[in-house]
């Protein structure tokens, strides 16, 4: 086991400090906290960060009435190493899962039962905690389990290769498998966001006296590309030309992750952003209408960039906005994301932030509001004072990504600067490439050779930033093979 994990598996740190007046001597006095994940929501998804072919007004009237971040990133370009960084508190190159591993016939690598998760840090200190929507960092009954990472409530998809799909076979609540008995075959008779969504609104009805945690991880409006009729014919036949998707409508791989056939697929990605938009406004309505909206933070983003899946198509809806790529990049396009963060008489309305922050941010910020514990090793700061406008905002030496598919991808980013690196598993010294967001956020300029020794800088800081994992899946060459970049020997 290597140093970094097991300083991380020791016995929690000293307490962080609780600020700004918040107590943790009663457990009514702690906030709850709604963390709603959406699943594959380009930065330009959203019409409060520039999207113009559909609307989301529950999400901007949140933005109005809180906080906008526009320099909030993921934990990774994909799905289960973002998640891993969110629950863990570390960024890709320390946490346990760093790429998307497939265990059949459901679920993926495990969280191994060592690894702290934030909501077993909320557990301790008297939060109720439920997770609702899509899992995907442990096989049903491992030790990655949503039960056994913290979660008293658990309901959805466990694993993402299922969580494709809208009108599954079978969701589980907590350990118990629940079929859907309205889907059997090619049926399509439960749309299951909707079903989850009304098990959200209850947990936090039936917690409402007690201090809560409340994780949201949606599938919408990642592929396949399926809504509700009620909000389809809000768009058919307005978003033009239509984009006619064939996929895989029967045979042994139905509903086992291949996505299924979409004619409609421009009005269908609309219509499920509209419905989710829609949830977060029921979500936000719920503790307004139960008393305990100033008592609440809810937060929204997105798991990573814009998806290319399933007839999503990104480029007639600008998904990406002005950045570079979308999801498996690790240009801004795959790991940039929309963030909006609410909680009246908390945080100021009508704020946009542009702290640099990412998922790993989460944890230790959960933990300055509650009282809660931090391992000893944490890749994350607190946000709490920019959330709060209170106290002195740490900002971070560097944030740093790496991908372990299409031949591995290595990211950094010191204050404007970013450096990203692709083919990293199959070149160990492949070039470089610099660019200073300040002045050129869509990467499109190269500036390497211009700028040698902020490269060189940076290259030292990619050799630095991770540990070997001891999963082979999740190694490149072995980190002496990162050579500092050397303007003209590429």
């Amino acid at each position: 086991m290597d140093t970094f994990r097991s300083l991380t598996s020791l016995l929690f740190a000293s307490l962080v400090l609780v600020q700004s007046g918040f107590s943790s001597e009663r457990k009514s006095e702690l906030p709850n906290i709604i963390y709603i994940l959406a699943d594959d929501l380009g930065y330009g998804d959203l019409s409060c960060f520039g999207q113009e072919k559909f609307e989301t007004p529950n999400i901007d009237r949140m933005a109005r009435e809180g906080m906008l971040f526009t320099q909030h990133y993921s934990g990774s370009s994909v799905c289960a190493p973002s998640r891993s960084s969110l629950m863990t508190g570390l960024h890709t190159g320390h946490t346990q899962v760093r790429g998307n591993k497939e265990i059949q016939p459901e679920g993926q690598e495990p969280l191994r039962g060592e690894w702290v998760t934030v909501a077993e840090a909320l557990q301790e200190v008297g939060y109720v905690t439920g997770a609702f929507g899509k899992w995907g960092l442990g096989f049903p009954g491992s030790e990655g389990d949503p039960l056994n990472q913290g979660f008293d409530v658990f309901y959805g998809f466990n694993c993402q290769r299922l969580g494709h799909h809208y009108y599954p076979h079978h969701l589980w609540d907590n350990d118990q498998k629940v079929i859907l008995e309205k889907n059997a075959g090619n049926k399509t008779g439960t749309y299951a966001p909707t079903i989850i969504h009304d098990r959200t609104l209850e947990f936090i009805e039936d917690n409402k006296d007690q201090p809560f945690f409340c994780y949201v991880p949606s599938i919408i409006p990642h592929a396949e590309l399926y809504a509700p009729e009620e909000y389809m014919e809000k768009y058919r036949g307005k978003l033009l030309p239509e984009l006619d998707y064939d996929g895989v409508d029967d045979g042994p791989t139905f509903r086992q992750g291949p996505y299924g056939s979409q004619p409609e697929s421009h009005a269908a990605f609309a219509a499920m952003i509209d419905l989710l938009d829609h949830q977060v406004g029921e979500i936000r309505a719920k503790v307004e209408e139960l008393g305990i909206a100033e008592n609440t933070l809810i937060i929204f983003t997105s798991d990573n960039g814009a998806h290319r899946e399933g007839g999503a198509d990104p480029d007639y809806f600008n998904s990406s906005g002005e950045l570079r790529g979308t999801k498996r990049d690790l240009y801004e396009g795959g790991i940039r994301v929309p963030m909006v963060a609410y909680w009246p008489g908390k945080v100021a309305a009508g704020q946009t932030s542009e702290h640099i922050s990412a998922f790993w941010d989460m944890y230790p910020t959960f933990a300055a509001m509650t009282g809660a514990k931090v391992p000893a090793e944490i890749d994350g700061l607190s946000m709490l004072p920019t959330l709060l406008g209170d106290g002195q905002q740490e900002q971070h030496k560097y944030l740093y990504w790496e991908f372990h598919e299409k031949g591995g991808r290595v990211a950094l980013r010191k204050g404007d600067w970013k450096a990203v690196r692709y083919n990293v598993a199959t070149k160990p010294n492949s070039p470089m490439e610099l660019y200073n967001l300040a002045e050129d956020i869509g990467e499109t300029r190269n500036v390497a050779s211009s700028y040698p020794e902020i490269a060189r800088d940076l290259a030292k800081l990619i050799k630095k930033a991770r540990v070997p994992s001891d999963e082979p899946k999740f190694n490149f060459p072995n980190p002496k093979d990162y050579k500092a970049y050397d303007a003209g020997k590429k």
